[in-house]
């Protein structure tokens, strides 16, 4: 059976939807506690490549079950509205794909980094390792 809308005609179709922000605007904004970054990217991608610091990972594969409520998996992160959650993955693809998806779920505080995880260190913006990223997000002991 052949493609009759390929990816990219998808990711158009998304990138016409969605809001888009560029490397520049979120770096203005990483101190913002209005702004919640989350990479969708694979746990292999954010261990070889690290992830902007103070983002949540959330794998693309679980996003829409992470963010509804009434899902056995939901994470109470993505319930509060005062945030604008900021997709990003590698290219910003697949964060244009997921965003559309989290607007079709009703949520109206999303959007997506054009270019990517990939944009963001070719532009020089901080980087923190997997390691910095997984003790940040530890619970406290003791």
């Amino acid at each position: 059976m052949p493609i009759t809308k390929g990816f990219r005609a998808l990711v158009d179709e998304a990138m016409a939807q969605v809001t888009t922000y560029s490397v520049a605007q979120v770096r203005e904004r990483l101190e913002d506690p209005r702004a919640q970054l989350v990479d969708i990217r694979d746990v292999r991608e954010l261990e070889r490549e690290g992830t902007v610091p103070g983002a949540i990972n959330a794998p693309r594969g679980m996003l829409e079950f992470w963010v509804d409520p009434e899902s056995p998996y939901y994470k109470p992160v993505f319930g509060q509205e005062d945030k604008e959650y900021i997709l990003f993955c590698g290219a910003g693809w697949r964060s244009a794909l997921a965003t559309l998806a989290l607007q079709q779920m009703g949520m109206t505080n999303v959007a997506h980094i054009d270019g990517g995880f990939g944009d963001w260190r070719k532009q020089g913006a901080p980087v923190e390792s997997y390691e910095v990223h997984k003790a940040r997000r530890a619970p406290a002991k003791g």
